[in-house]
């Protein structure tokens, strides 16, 4: 395939999925950012549910994130709460009502008809391409856990080499803004 197919491929797949969400987004009257926050809320781990973390993964400024989360909070979508060891630090969680929405967005029965191992290949040709673009421009990674340097497998989930932090099975799969990919030989 060649890397214009690729690109010109993501691109529409990303322009129909944008579509997608904007549609959801209309129907329930949120704004596109803020069904953006609910879904990467819903897939962030514990050291990337803050505003702070919002801020960096959408290159966004603190004063929309605020507004887009009080906005968020009022409609009864996310929970905010204080860190237990570090008050300055605040969590956001998605509430059930908001991860109904999130579930209503990402509608997985389209790449159901691939074959499991096609999705992988796909999966892992996006990842790479994804990855290219972030080395190129700077970019934080924001990847799973399970995809990190720090990470160090275990039979249940494994742990953080950087924090030394049990994770869960869960843990592994979701969004960190700490996340670096491990070096390429």
């Amino acid at each position: 395939m060649s890397a214009t197919r690729l690109h010109l491929l993501t691109e529409r797949l990303s322009s129909l999925m944008r579509s997608q969400l904007r549609r959801v987004a209309s129907a329930h009257d949120l704004k596109l950012v803020q069904l953006e926050a609910l879904v990467y809320l819903s897939v962030a781990n514990r050291y990337s549910d803050s505003p702070l973390a919002l801020t960096e993964y959408f290159g966004v400024t603190k004063g929309t994130v605020s507004q887009t989360l009080k906005a968020l909070e009022r409609r009864g979508l996310v929970e905010k709460h204080q860190d237990p060891t570090d008050r300055r630090v605040q969590h956001c969680a998605v509430t059930p009502a908001g991860a109904a929405i999130v579930d209503e967005a990402y509608p997985a029965g389209c790449f159901r008809a691939i074959k499991t191992a096609s999705t992988e290949d796909h999966a892992d040709a996006l990842e790479q391409q994804l990855r290219a673009l972030q080395r190129a421009n700077g970019f934080k990674t924001f990847g799973q856990c399970r995809t990190c340097r720090h990470f160090q497998p275990r039979s249940k989930g494994g742990r953080c080499g950087l924090t030394n932090e049990a994770l869960s099975n869960s843990d592994a799969t979701k969004l960190c803004r700490e996340h670096e990919f491990p070096a390429t030989g």
